[in-house]
C-alpha cells in the first residue's frame, strides 16, 4: 500500500509537470503594490506636520469642515459627542482635512485608518466616528477624557453660568 501511494504521488507530479510550466512566477497583488506605493508617498515633511498637529492639543480631531460648520455627518456626530462629553475647548484642536489634500491623504496613512474623522487623545489614535460614538455610549470615552483631564471643570462651568 505504501509503495503504491508513493508511486501515485510520483506519477501525479510527473503528469502535472507536463501540464503546468516548471517556473510559474508568483506576482504580488496590484492592491499590495498600491498600498506600498502609498506608504512611500507620505513625505517626511507631511509626517512631521501631522506629528505637530497631533501634539498641538490633548484632544485633536481631524475632520471634514470645522467644529462650527462640519461638512459631513460623521464629522458633525464626532463634534457633537465631544461637546456632550464636555471637552474643554482650550484643550481641543480640530483640523479641516478639506483645506489640504496632503493632510487628507496623509492622515489616513499616518494612522493606518481609511476614514475621516479621526480622533487623537493625548497623541494616541482613538478611532473614527463609529468608535467615538460606541465609546460614548458605553462610557469608555468619558472615562478616558476624565483620566486625561481634558474636560471642563465643574467649578469653571458653574462660575460661567453664574456670571451670565
Amino acid at each position: 500500500m505504501f509503495s503504491r501511494t508513493v508511486f501515485s504521488r510520483v506519477a501525479r507530479q510527473t503528469a502535472f509537470s507536463a501540464i503546468r510550466p516548471a517556473a510559474t512566477p508568483i506576482k504580488p497583488s496590484p492592491f499590495l503594490l498600491s498600498v506600498a506605493a502609498q506608504r512611500r508617498l507620505l513625505s517626511d515633511a507631511v509626517r512631521q506636520a501631522i506629528d505637530k498637529a497631533v501634539a498641538s492639543a490633548p484632544v485633536v480631531l481631524f475632520m471634514k469642515g470645522t467644529p462650527e460648520t462640519p461638512q459631513c455627518g460623521f464629522s458633525r456626530a464626532s463634534i457633537q459627542v465631544l461637546g456632550l462629553q464636555g471637552v474643554d475647548p482650550e484643550k481641543f484642536a480640530a483640523y479641516n482635512v478639506l483645506e489640504d489634500q496632503e493632510l487628507r491623504q496623509g492622515i489616513k496613512e499616518y494612522s493606518d485608518w481609511p476614514t475621516i474623522p479621526q480622533l487623537y487623545i493625548d497623541k494616541e489614535f482613538v478611532g473614527g466616528c463609529d468608535i467615538i460614538v460606541s465609546m460614548h455610549q458605553n462610557g469608555e470615552l468619558a472615562k478616558i477624557l476624565e483620566e486625561k483631564g481634558v474636560l471642563v471643570k465643574e467649578k469653571e462651568s458653574a462660575e460661567g453660568e453664574k456670571k451670565e
